[in-house]
């Protein structure tokens, strides 16, 4: 028997064309929160931006910002709508709020992992089983210290030139395509399970249906009450 979520699924649909459904099926199909994203102190809003995008581009549902005191504006040129299907959580309020998105990471299971210049691990080197979290701060500064000393792990992106970094955006992109690829050739279990991928579509139809957020209100109402 289908459960609640699967007729609320099912409601939406029938708002929506047939196309946006199957675009909406196809691409939860290949999204993971196996893999997420942390930036810290990435105080350029068009960079955040771009990586957002990135974020969507490579299939990764989950982007935590971490920022004290101030809120990412999302440059709609640059994100080209990503912000209405990657889900972005803010690290903004009180005292350390990169420990506290550290910490919650952790307790979901997610291993740490920074990018440095000096590390001697590579991108292809990196253990894929466990779920990760991959922290990228600023192009001047790299990382904080607080987040490096979490840090379970240390990698860093081949270069061959006099540049020590990629700007993050490009080093997010890099990573996410070696990474990606990897885990398409493995035997991982890293794609959503088909309930996270009904909640997923349910919340990208109720950011695409006008009034989405009351209309799902409403549509669970009615199914509860016939239970």
């Amino acid at each position: 028997m289908p459960n609640i979520d699967e007729h609320v699924l099912a409601e939406f649909y029938e708002m929506i064309n047939e196309s946006k459904q199957n675009m909406f099926d196809s691409i939860a199909a290949e999204r993971t929160r196996h893999i997420t994203i942390v930036m810290e102190n990435v105080r350029k809003d068009h960079n955040a931006s771009a990586v957002l995008r990135t974020c969507d581009c490579f299939g990764i549902q989950d982007l935590h910002a971490i920022e004290k005191g101030k809120d990412y504006t999302i440059q709609r040129e640059i994100a080209r709508g990503a912000g209405n299907w990657v889900d972005l959580h803010s690290h903004t309020t009180g005292d350390h709020p990169e420990m506290e998105c550290i910490q919650e990471l952790k307790l979901k299971g997610y291993k740490i992992v920074a990018t440095s210049p000096h590390a001697e691990r590579t991108i292809f080197d990196l253990d894929l089983e466990q779920p990760m979290a991959l922290v990228f701060g600023t192009e001047r500064r790299g990382i904080s210290e607080t987040i490096q000393n979490e840090c379970d792990e240390l990698i860093k992106i081949p270069m061959y030139g006099f540049t020590e970094s990629f700007n993050v955006s490009v080093s997010v992109a890099i990573i996410l395509n070696t990474l990606r690829n990897r885990l398409m050739h493995s035997n991982i279990d890293w794609k959503l399970s088909p309930e996270e991928q009904t909640k997923l579509k349910i919340s990208w139809c109720s950011k695409y249906v006008n009034e989405g957020v009351r209309v799902e209100h409403e549509i669970r109402r009615r199914i509860l009450e016939k239970e």
